[in-house]
């Protein structure tokens, strides 16, 4: 799995003009699946971005996570992270999990976030074409990555 995160003033999803999905004050989720993702890595991602210490105490410093700031999560499935653009101009995308599998394990990492109860998850529609609004916070931007080196 790769999750590009950001954190956020504010974001909000559409699907054919219509807002499915909004935050304020949180995490913008960009998901991508490939196909040897596993349970291990969705339970090891939801659990590192909900603890991740990415937004400032009272002395400007990065030490408080999305649970400690009362944040939300607008989480949005995008295949595309696993592009490959290596090879000529237009990327290839067979690195990304086929609709059915991915949008399985997409579900399982969204139950996963919401597992704690104490954190809003908005998300947007898989496999839809979407438009994402966000003001990002910073910028404070990450890339995250599973399998987790052991």
């Amino acid at each position: 799995m790769r999750v590009l995160i950001q954190r956020v003033t504010k974001a909000s999803v559409k699907v054919e003009g219509k807002t499915i999905g909004a935050i304020t004050n949180g995490l913008l989720l960009l998901v991508g699946i490939t196909h040897s993702d596993t349970e291990k890595d969705v339970k090891w991602l939801a659990k590192k971005i909900l603890n991740l210490r990415i937004f400032e105490d009272d002395e400007g410093k990065m030490n408080r996570s999305l649970l400690d700031v009362g944040g939300s999560i607008l989480s949005v499935s995008q295949f595309t992270l696993y592009g490959d653009a290596r090879k000529g101009n237009r990327p290839g995308f067979g690195q990304a999990a086929p609709p059915e599998e991915a949008q399985k394990t997409y579900a399982m990492f969204v139950d996963s976030l919401k597992q704690t109860g104490k954190v809003i998850v908005e998300t947007g529609k898989f496999a839809a074409y979407m438009q994402v609004e966000l003001i990002n916070d910073g910028p404070v931007t990450l890339l995250l990555e599973s399998p987790p080196v052991d």
